[in-house]
């Protein structure tokens, strides 16, 4: 087994995790958000996480328009993207612009094992990692052993129709204190 290993993403090419990139997107200045990516890049990100969730956006536009941009610059696009949403419809739009591997952030068994299933099976036929979040149908997991339960389940689950477990990445809702 290999061990695990520490990642650095640039997550300031989120709306909800940066003010002056929600208002660069916000006001359409596509070209000078491009360069908050590069910035990450040159900083040492290894991932870049997109994420368009705005309720005076249209989200779905949005990632397009933004990831478009990002594949058309190689030093960003050499790297992995985390297409990041709470909207199904936003992440596979996002996954339709994405050279190379992307990372789906996230799914989950919050809405039943068929639609968890629904999720991974679009993340293997673009052959994306999944960021899997440690929720199921009674709520998020809020003690050492119901992550460890739920993240079995749905690591059982996913291997279970042939996801490829080196592409499953859990989030056990660990916060920083």
């Amino acid at each position: 087994n290999k061990a695990a290993r520490f990642f650095n993403i640039g997550e300031r090419t989120n709306v909800t995790g940066s003010a002056r990139f929600k208002k660069l997107i916000l006001s359409g200045d596509y070209a000078t958000a491009v360069e908050v990516a590069r910035q990450q890049v040159e900083n040492g990100a290894q991932i870049i996480d997109v994420n368009m969730d705005e309720g005076l956006l249209d989200a779905k536009e949005a990632m397009v328009t933004f990831l478009r941009l990002l594949m058309a610059e190689p030093d960003i696009a050499r790297l992995p993207i985390m297409v990041d949403s709470s909207r199904w419809e936003v992440i596979e739009a996002g996954l339709q612009c994405v050279s190379g591997k992307p990372i789906i952030n996230s799914i989950s068994m919050k809405e039943g094992e068929e639609p968890f299933l629904a999720h991974a099976r679009v993340a293997m036929a673009y052959g994306a990692a999944v960021v899997v979040m440690a929720f199921d149908e009674k709520g998020q997991a809020d003690s050492r052993d119901r992550k460890i339960e739920i993240c079995k389940r749905a690591y059982d689950l996913l291997t279970g129709i042939g996801f490829p477990a080196e592409d499953i990445i859990f989030d056990p809702n660990i916060f920083a204190v």
